[in-house]
């Protein structure tokens, strides 16, 4: 296995369906600037209430993603 460099940046994503659909949001969205994207983390959870019910979910996502080179 070769020796690497990573970078970690954190975004945010949202969806109206889901905690899944809110990361891949995040990832897809970041997968359009970002090159060598190899994992992430989610670092925190929550979401936005349209009275009594749930409005959309909100994550947050540490991307780790290599050096080219």
């Amino acid at each position: 296995m070769p020796d690497n460099v990573y970078r970690v940046t954190e975004v945010y994503g949202s969806s109206a369906d889901s905690i899944e659909g809110a990361i891949s949001k995040a990832i897809s969205t970041a997968s359009k600037t970002l090159r060598h994207i190899e994992w992430f983390e989610v670092t925190e959870i929550r979401g936005h209430l349209d009275g009594d019910k749930v409005g959309h979910y909100q994550v947050g996502v540490k991307l780790g993603f290599r050096y080219e080179g």
